[in-house]
């Protein structure tokens, strides 16, 4: 397949699938559904760290875990409501003793700058190469910092912590919907990192189909396979590589 063949089919693809009605099954309906960027920046990230396994369970555990905060996830964590939620299971291996260590951390950083952006603007994440693994670098030393007289806390279960190594898809994930801004699912609120930054979400399906496609050569779906896939992406579209996560997933999973 010629370059040119291959920048029809992934565009094509991409229009397809990024489409209004492709967010009413996708976790990205959940931050789409508030108006204060600090809530749509909560959501976010608490909803894509809980985004693996079945889609229909995804989220019905994201609409578990933003009701149990009153559907006001900036109030509720900057009142410390967590410190006082039952021990329960939210999501597979994600249980409230681990959105209670997640919440401690991003009150801590919402203590200091008014938005998530703010604060990835102040630690210059936009000025890596790899935005991503910068600012999760730096939001899990905050982390380890407020959960420090909590043992019981599993920093794994918030964010990765293996970060020479994590394909990181689910931050990958919830930069394309802060920092994607094309007016149809992802929302564009972000300002510290550009779209010709972000990486892809790089997860089986589309890991699978990339290499199906000739796109990638490395075998593990990790942090130099991204790198990897997503500079082939660039080639195609340099100032929004991440568009064609729409493209593979959707033929990864028959879409």
């Amino acid at each position: 397949m010629t370059d040119n063949d291959m920048r029809d089919l992934l565009d094509r693809e991409a229009a397809r699938i990024n489409s209004p009605e492709f967010a009413e099954a996708d976790p990205v309906q959940f931050p789409r559904r508030f108006e204060r960027q600090e809530d749509v920046e909560i959501a976010a990230l608490l909803c894509s760290s809980i985004a693996w396994g079945n889609r229909k369970m995804i989220c019905a555990n994201c609409e578990k875990m933003l009701r149990l905060m009153d559907y006001q996830p900036y109030n509720y964590m900057m009142d410390e409501g967590y410190e006082e939620l039952p021990d329960m299971n939210i999501h597979r291996t994600f249980f409230a003793r681990d959105l209670r260590a997640f919440l401690r951390g991003l009150r801590a950083v919402y203590a200091r700058h008014p938005t998530l952006d703010a604060f990835s603007a102040s630690i210059r994440a936009g000025e890596s190469e790899t935005p991503s693994w910068t600012l999760v670098e730096a939001l899990n030393a905050i982390l380890r910092e407020e959960n420090r007289d909590h043992p019981e806390a599993n920093l794994s279960r918030c964010l990765p912590q293996n970060l020479a190594s994590t394909a990181l898809k689910r931050v990958n994930m919830a930069l394309r919907w802060l920092v994607r801004d094309d007016g149809i699912i992802d929302l564009g609120l972000w300002r510290s990192i550009r779209p010709s930054q972000l990486y892809i979400p790089l997860d089986v399906h589309v890991g699978d189909t990339a290499r199906e496609l000739g796109l990638l050569t490395r075998r593990a779906d990790d942090r130099r396979a991204t790198v990897e896939l997503t500079a082939a992406l660039r080639r195609f579209n340099p100032a929004d590589p991440v568009l064609y996560d729409y493209a593979l997933f959707g033929i990864g999973m028959g879409l």
